[in-house]
């Protein structure tokens, strides 16, 4: 009896068998997963893996995949195993100081992108002279994307995470971007309090925020990926998941300028109360809720009533 002709590990190969053990442990968006962890293990991108589907993996790479594959098989999100997540076609540093960017966000960088471009007064195309803040900033993906997008806008960026606060500074560098974004650390809206140009009224174009929003209510079915490995202090919004998103919408409209901005990200499920505390606040023209990609109820958005 002849015997079975050893096991070629290929690109092609590894792709299926690292996507179909992901997809026997219902790890999110599997295939993708498994293109992440090979492309960053081959030092390639993920086109490159197509380019050369047959390419065979040598014995480091193979030792390097199982143990990157039994550690996401126990749900540790694989943005930490690489070090990278992708944001609004930017590939940002992220580790466990800070939540991992989700395309859930880019609504938000839409949001202030069509504003300026079709509201006059607002920048244009280059956001020239405009003025964001970006509170609850964790990676810095808001600013980092909206700097990117805009390049002659200035943006303020907080958080009360100091560790977080290193890694959007390291962000900011890779993109060169660190001449137009500074960043502060501090609680909310008191970050911005003694700053020379954003903490007095009316200074802002545009407030932007993704606070912690997770309910105490839905803490239980919240994956495991995300609750044993993301930081809590970024993800719970206490009781009703707007214990930090209340105070922005109440007192952020203070600091934007007429026909200004302020978006605030919250949970689909609290998208509604978060709407009728935006219509109460002062200063307010019109609130709103913006859908994310997948039909969410995502952002909330006001406008500053104009003088």
């Amino acid at each position: 009896m002849s015997r079975s002709a050893p096991v070629r590990w290929t690109t092609r190969s590894l792709l299926s068998w690292i996507t179909e053990a992901f997809e026997r442990q219902n790890l999110d968006s599997p295939r993708m997963a498994a293109e992440l962890l090979l492309s960053h293990v081959f030092g390639c991108d993920r086109l490159r893996l197509y380019m050369e589907i047959d390419r065979p993996a040598n014995e480091l790479e193979r030792t390097a995949l199982r143990e990157l594959v039994s550690r996401a098989l126990d749900h540790e999100p694989v943005q930490y195993l690489t070090g990278e997540a992708w944001f609004f076609g930017m590939q940002l540093h992220v580790d466990k100081r800070v939540l991992i960017p989700r395309p859930a966000s880019e609504t938000l960088v839409e949001a202030v992108l069509h504003h300026c471009r079709s509201r006059p007064g607002f920048g244009g195309k280059t956001g020239q002279g405009v003025l964001i803040a970006d509170v609850c900033t964790g990676s810095g993906c808001l600013a980092i994307a909206l700097a990117q997008n805009l390049r002659d806008a200035r943006v303020v960026a907080t958080d009360i995470s100091q560790d977080a606060i290193e890694v959007a500074q390291a962000n900011a560098e890779r993109f060169g971007l660190s001449d137009r974004i500074e960043f502060i650390c501090g609680d909310l809206l008191d970050a911005l309090a003694d700053h020379p140009s954003a903490g007095h009224a009316g200074a802002l174009d545009f407030l932007i925020a993704n606070p912690p929003y997770i309910p105490d209510d839905e803490w239980t079915t919240v994956p495991a990926n995300v609750k044993q490995h993301e930081p809590t202090l970024a993800l719970r919004g206490g009781m009703d998941g707007l214990a930090l998103a209340r105070p922005i919408l109440t007192e952020g409209p203070k600091l934007v300028r007429p026909g200004g901005l302020i978006l605030v990200e919250v949970a689909s499920s609290r998208a509604s109360e978060a709407l009728r505390i935006a219509e109460c606040a002062p200063n307010v023209d019109h609130a709103d809720v913006l859908q994310d990609f997948e039909g969410l109820d995502r952002v909330v958005r006001q406008t500053v009533r104009a003088e």
